[in-house]
């Protein structure tokens, strides 16, 4: 609403909040918000230069529940709603490998893709003639973890 007022200063204030149906002193008190915002929103702004820091000093990677969590371990009160709403309207936001659709394996461009040695038929005519395997990462807290089985094609069995 103040807006308004800014972008046509030829426009008379009381006659036009008349025509809208919006009391005066509601403007007014917008008006006097701008120049002084409330204490909520003072303590909005600090909070929100505190919550790109630690996204920065995090390189761009850290969440609003990493984030909530490091603003908790320096004392700070903050909800966990307030922070993400502090993130969003700041425009920041984590990164979460799984997210990105990419994967972890890069493949060399000037790299030969192995040879399909069953062309893509996983079935044997007995035993311990083909064997298969699987690679896959899991992620924890320490790292990631691989895990990978081995298989023979024919019984379905893990081998290894």
């Amino acid at each position: 609403m103040t807006a308004l007022f800014d972008e046509h200063p030829h426009l008379e204030v009381e006659p036009t909040l008349r025509e809208l149906h919006i009391p005066s002193s509601t403007y007014y008190r917008w008006r006097q918000a701008r120049k002084k915002p409330c204490e909520r929103r003072r303590r909005d702004t600090e909070l929100t230069g505190r919550i790109q820091q630690i996204h920065t000093d995090s390189g761009g990677i850290y969440g609003s529940p990493r984030v909530h969590a490091v603003l908790k371990r320096e004392g700070v009160h903050a909800g966990r709603k307030r922070v993400e709403r502090l993130m969003r309207e700041a425009g920041l936001a984590g990164i979460s490998p799984r997210r990105t659709g990419k994967g972890f394996t890069r493949r060399a461009p000037d790299a030969d893709p192995a040879p399909d040695l069953v062309r893509r038929d996983f079935t044997a005519d007995g035993p311990n003639r083909l064997w298969v395997t699987d690679l896959t990462m899991i992620p924890t807290g320490e790292g990631p973890l691989w895990l990978s089985a081995i298989r023979d094609a024919f019984s379905r069995r893990v081998v290894a």
